[in-house]
This record gives structure tokens, C-alpha cells and sequence, in this order.
């Protein structure tokens, strides 16, 4: 029998997830803080818009959730419990500390439902197409079980580790983006400050050792002062916190972590709700500067 499917955190992530889990035949229906996102679905696909988490996870075999932050997490594995049942199971999406997951994992394995840290990587383009990477800790045969929602949102599934290994494993990405983030930037605004034909040398550096998806994505509209949504400043921001975190307990601190929190709190207050390719402002205003 096909898994059902309940979803929490219909946001610019979670909303074409769903859809992508309902085009499966997968969902059941779904949650949101925001009733109106989760009744709108619900007109949308012909499923259910369930009045509490609780109700969600009381007819669903997987709960799949995509939400916020830490503390949205663990309010709602609180708020489900009720309502699970020894057996079915919580994918969880969203980007949290790996500590965070691991005591997710361990409240609900006293209900004896099983648990998976399961973060993505792709970006709202990724999350509409169904094309993912989705980064997964926990038990591998769990991991199985519910592997055919997992692959209704994403093209890449891999297993990690225990719970926590699919957060330690996102932490890893999301530095990983603040750099390339950082060198791409930075390195249009000097070919611009340059007054280089700036498309030819987008087109060039594509085919060459620095060409990158970012580049190749938000190089074009970064240029026109044009920054489309598909990774927030803020929510990029608030993973590369996490990653402080994690590197602060092993007493580290991430030049590239830090240098981009710095920068990030540089831009203008409206950049937060725009795409990351935004620091293309900061870059670009420092060479403006030098010219003062």
C-alpha cells in the first residue's frame, strides 16, 4: 500500500514539496501555522486540510515537515505526539542543529515512531521541479521505508549517517554556498569595476575552472540589479548561526562563516527577503567606494 502522507510548513520550500508529494499520489494532506496556505492546498489537490498536527499525524504513516527554525521543530514533534502512532515515522526537513535533530529523534522514539533528519539542498527551483538533494541521518531501513516521498521531492537521497548526520551534512553545504557565494560576488563586481563586457565574461568563465551553478544560475541577474528569490538572506543567515554553533563546540570559529554573517548584517534591511546573490550590492558599492 502507498504511504500517506501528511506535510507541515507550506512555505516557499514546503508548498511545491507538497505539491510535488501529491503528483506521487503520496499526500494526505496537510498543516500550517498559517490555516488559509494549508486550505488553499487542500482546494488546490482534493486532500485534506487537518485542524491541528496531531489530527495530521493520526491518519498518516509519515509526517514529512518543513519548517523554520529549531524551536519551530521541537513545538511540533510536541504537538504531533498525540496524535502518532507506534510505527509511522517524521521526515524532517527543515535546516537545524544536529543536536537539535538527535533530540527531536529521541521524543519521539519514547512513542516509538521512528525519525530522520532529511535537509535539502536546491533552492525553490529544485523544490518546484522535484529535483533536490536531500541529505538523510538516521536508520537506513527507515530511510527505505519511506524513501518513495523522499524521491517524490528530490532527484539526489543520501544516507548519511545516524540522526543528526543530514544536518551535520546541510551545515557542510551551507558553508560551502556562503563561499561561493562570497567569490562569485565578489569576483563579478571586479570585472564590472574592471568595465568588462560583463555577459561575455559570464559566458566565458562558465565554460572555465570557476564555472559553478551559482554563476551560471544568478550571474546574469545579479548584473541587472535583479536578485529572484531562491534562497533567502535571512534564512541563509540564520544556517550559517547554526553552523557557528556547531564549529563553537568543537572551538572553532569559519572565516568564511563569520566573514559572511558580517556582510550579510551590512546589507540593507529589505536585502533579508531577497535572494543570497543580493551581496552582489555590498561588492558592488565597495568599489564605488574606492572611487570617492
Amino acid at each position: 500500500m502507498a504511504l500517506r502522507v501528511g506535510f507541515v510548513g507550506l512555505g516557499a520550500m514546503g508548498l511545491p514539496m507538497a505539491r510535488n508529494l501529491h503528483r506521487a499520489g503520496l499526500l494526505a494532506g496537510s498543516w500550517n501555522r498559517t490555516a488559509a496556505k494549508a486550505e488553499a492546498l487542500a482546494a488546490e489537490t482534493g486532500t485534506t486540510a487537518y485542524p491541528t498536527p496531531a489530527a495530521l499525524a493520526a491518519e498518516c504513516d509519515l509526517v514529512v515537515s518543513c519548517v523554520s527554525a529549531d524551536e519551530d521543530l521541537l513545538a511540533l514533534v510536541t504537538a504531533l505526539l498525540p496524535g502518532l502512532r507506534a510505527g509511522s515515522a517524521v521526515a524532517d526537513c527543515s535546516t537545524v542543529a544536529a543536536a537539535t535533530a538527535r533530540t527531536a529523534a529521541a521524543m519521539l522514539a519514547e512513542a516509538g515512531v521512528d525519525f530522520l533528519d532529511c535537509p535539502v539542498s536546491g533552492g525553490t527551483e529544485g523544490a518546484v521541479a522535484g529535483t533536490l538533494s536531500i541529505m538523510a541521518g538516521g536508520d537506513a531501513a527507515v530511510l527505505e521505508r519511506v524513501r518513495p516521498a523522499l524521491e517524490a521531492m528530490g532527484r539526489s537521497i543520501t544516507h548519511m549517517g545516524p540522526v543528526g548526520a543530514g544536518q551535520a551534512a546541510k551545515a557542510t553545504n551551507q558553508i560551502m554556498v556562503a563561499g561561493i557565494n562570497q567569490a562569485v560576488t565578489e569576483a563579478l563586481a571586479f570585472g564590472q569595476a574592471q568595465g568588462l563586457p560583463m555577459d561575455r565574461l559570464i559566458a566565458a568563465l562558465e565554460q572555465g575552472a570557476a564555472g559553478n551553478w551559482f554563476l551560471g544560475k544568478r550571474g546574469r541577474t545579479m548584473i541587472r540589479g535583479e536578485f529572484p528569490l531562491g534562497f533567502k538572506v535571512a534564512l541563509h543567515a540564520k544556517d550559517l548561526e547554526i553552523c557557528r554553533r556547531m564549529a563553537a563546540e568543537l572551538g572553532v570559529k569559519l572565516p568564511v562563516v563569520e566573514m559572511t554573517l558580517l556582510h550579510y548584517a551590512r546589507l540593507p534591511a529589505a536585502s533579508a527577503d531577497e535572494d543570497i546573490s543580493a551581496l552582489f550590492r555590498l561588492k558592488s558599492d565597495m568599489f564605488s567606494a574606492s572611487d570617492d
